[in-house]
């Protein structure tokens, strides 16, 4: 499959794409974040994951006081062209979460299994 210039559908989400961080190297998913059409812009030109902050209404590029850039190596849209993939290089410490850890999800939630429960009802 060839790259393409994709035309990213900010409408769906009222001017917002989810865009997916993945460590190029391991596969982990490290974050999600949101982009408007002037952080996915800068996300271009800078080769730096630029995302939009909902709660502060201003551009972020994650990274930018902890020294933790996402650099990246690759990136694709699914089949929508609604959400982004960013497959990344992490600069600094490697700790992308503002809670210190590689990734930001670390917080496992119980999901019941029903064909084990129906096995022992």
């Amino acid at each position: 499959m060839s790259e393409t210039t994709a035309v990213i559908d900010f409408e769906k989400m009222d001017g917002l794409v989810p865009g997916i961080v993945q460590d190029a190297r391991t596969g982990q998913v490290l974050m999600l974040g949101f982009l408007n059409p002037t952080s996915y812009a800068k996300t271009l030109e800078s080769g730096f994951v630029t995302f939009w902050s909902r709660t502060r209404q201003k551009l972020w590029m994650k990274g930018e006081t902890s020294g933790n850039r996402l650099r990246i190596v690759s990136a694709s849209t699914d089949c929508d062209n609604d959400t982004l993939l960013f497959r990344v290089e992490v600069e600094g410490d490697g700790l992308v979460c503002h809670e210190g850890t590689v990734s930001c999800f670390t917080r496992p939630i119980a999901i019941e299994d029903k064909k084990a429960e129906a096995a022992r009802g």
